[in-house]
């Protein structure tokens, strides 16, 4: 009896120190950037489906988000050719996203620094595979940001990668895609 008192009294007073927050879907912000491994870029956006962050006694301690895939936009192109990547870039070519409309990021190691910013390890799955990736969060007024650089070809994105094609030359797209990350609350 006396170690179940304990063990209600230690989640009573742990609940009472982790708060979890919503991310703020319509102002919170994904953008993304990929390029060509000889010249050129393509950017765009993605949508939050849904987000939330886990603080105890004031620091961030966890966080979970899912991404809509099928909200992905290209903002450097117009027309046609914007149509043309979009649904490009929704295909099995790419992040698949009619067997895959979501993407998630489970934050499994994050620790505070002495300004407040975060360093992080997040869980991302993207088509169904799941890859650790370290990353910073960096506090703002408003905000915590994060830079992410993201290995397609450790999510099975094959196309145009040198990672699996030989000789494509100027038509090669590096495997790396990077992503601006903003989450307000």
């Amino acid at each position: 009896m006396k170690n179940a008192m304990l063990l209600l009294v230690t989640f009573a007073v742990s609940s009472l120190t982790a708060q979890t927050q919503s991310i703020d879907v319509e102002t919170s912000s994904i953008k993304w950037i990929g390029t060509k491994v000889v010249s050129g870029s393509h950017d765009g956006t993605l949508n939050f489906s849904s987000g939330s962050l886990t603080y105890e006694n004031d620091v961030l301690s966890a966080g979970e988000f899912v991404v809509d895939m099928n909200s992905m936009v290209c903002t450097d192109l117009e027309g046609r050719y914007k149509k043309k990547l979009e649904k490009h870039l929704k295909s099995d070519d790419f992040f698949g996203v009619a067997s895959h409309p979501e993407a998630t990021l489970t934050i499994s190691e994050i620790s505070a620094d002495a300004d407040g910013n975060y360093s992080a390890v997040g869980d991302f799955t993207i088509k169904g595979i799941t890859q650790s990736i370290p990353f910073t969060l960096e506090t703002t007024d408003d905000a915590l940001v994060a830079e992410v650089t993201i290995d397609r070809s450790k999510h099975d994105i094959r196309y145009g990668s040198g990672s699996f094609f030989d000789n494509l030359g100027n038509k090669a797209i590096s495997d790396d895609f990077n992503l601006t990350v903003t989450l307000k609350l």
